[in-house]
């Protein structure tokens, strides 16, 4: 049996909408860009939402809206995606590195220590689709506003560090009877190709920012950066008489297409009707039968404060090396089962150690990452499948041991 690890969920309604962009004779941005960020506010109760063509444009995208620069710190974790890092790189500023708790996500206390004179942001990660803690950061933010030195007028609106959530896993997921979306300043989705819900490539910013921000008007902002500072859209540049534009902001170019975003405008009634419960199955039937098993640990995914998206099942295994989880992955591999790992700790990759990040200081990160599998987890399993997984990895896992 070949099972993949994350296919797409590609149903009638996708390829229907897909072809209603193409014969559209609109490709780029326009129309259904603008129902997916409809559909999106709708689903999280966010007051403004901006597609782009990636979460890492996004993450990016606030940052250089908020003024973050050369010289500024934003503290993120250690164990996340690169691109968290890079995003926080590419405006020029130091990314921070702390440890994480063992629900895989940013430690309150490490965010606490790590917080300076310099500090611009902070970017929690929800891990797997596991909302943080975000009550403690956001009292944590509010406890360190002495410290905040506002630069840009953003910074002096906002009169503190910025809260800008990576939730690139997380769209579905709740904490405290809120969905992510709503649970900080700003929210950046992904809809890259393995998520929840998908555009291919693509990415939302959801802002919920305090007053006396007004989020339409700084909606409008980002819209406008996001195509090259230009004042009018293509699609509106398109139309009888509206060719002229002007280029008022250094902006950036990322957008995304209307022949993308149609993948989502399908996908994401979907996702909150049917496939969000799927996924959620799917991670009890795990936990049932990973709890019976010594060896395992299973991933959080509900309490009385938060539930997660279900958007990956990172099981790990009790007591053993990292050199021993690669051995069980390969065997896993042998009977045709893919599975993967989230993720390496930033400070293992080429990049981050030239920059003097070392795995020395993040403990936790490294021992969580060096026992974690991600198994398999998405509407399209079948029983029969979801048995054989479980059952390889089992074989697999006690092989070993």
């Amino acid at each position: 049996m070949k099972i993949p690890f994350s296919p797409p969920y590609i149903d009638q309604n996708v390829l229907s909408e897909v072809e209603d962009s193409l014969k559209s004779g609109w490709i780029t941005t326009g129309p259904k860009v603008k129902k997916l960020e409809a559909l999106v506010s709708h689903y999280t109760k966010a007051p403004e939402v901006l597609c782009v063509n990636s979460a890492t444009s996004g993450l990016m995208l606030a940052l250089s809206w908020f003024g973050v620069k050369k010289g500024d710190e934003v503290i993120i974790p250690a164990y996340t995606y690169a691109a968290t890092a890079l995003a926080v790189m590419h405006v020029g500023a130091t990314p921070v590195m702390v440890d994480i708790e063992n629900d895989f996500n940013i430690s309150i206390p490490a965010i606490r220590n790590a917080i300076t004179a310099k500090t611009k942001a902070i970017i929690p990660v929800d891990i797997a689709g596991w909302p943080c803690n975000y009550e403690a950061i956001n009292q944590l933010i509010q406890q360190k506003r002495e410290l905040f030195i506002p630069e840009t007028e953003n910074q002096k609106k906002l009169g503190r560090i910025l809260c800008l959530s990576d939730a690139a896993h997380s769209i579905g997921a709740q904490y405290k009877n809120n969905s992510t979306g709503i649970l900080t300043d700003i929210t950046v989705f992904s809809f890259h190709a393995v998520k929840n819900v998908t555009t291919a490539e693509g990415g939302a910013i959801c802002l919920n920012l305090p007053d006396p921000f007004n989020n339409e008007i700084e909606y409008n902002f980002l819209r406008c950066n996001s195509l090259n500072g230009q004042t009018k859209d293509a699609f509106t540049k398109s139309k009888a008489g509206s060719w002229r534009y002007d280029i008022i902001y250094q902006g950036f170019k990322i957008n995304m297409p209307d022949v993308l975003a149609a993948i989502g405008v399908a996908q994401m009634p979907t996702y909150f009707k049917t496939v969000l419960d799927a996924r959620k199955q799917i991670h009890r039937d795990y936990n049932a039968y990973f709890s019976e098993k010594e060896w395992a640990i299973s991933p959080p995914f509900q309490n009385d404060l938060a539930k997660s998206s279900c958007h990956l099942y990172a099981l790990r295994i009790r007591e053993i090396t990292e050199d021993q989880r690669d051995a069980i992955i390969e065997l896993i591999a042998d009977y045709g089962v893919a599975v993967n790992v989230h993720f390496q700790p930033l400070p293992l990759l080429s990049l981050f150690k030239e920059n003097g990040y070392k795995i020395e200081d993040y403990p936790n990160a490294y021992s969580n990452y060096a026992c974690e599998i991600s198994l398999p987890i998405y509407p399209q399993l079948t029983k029969e499948q979801l048995q054989y997984i479980m059952k390889t990895v089992t074989k697999a896992v006690e092989t070993i041991l």
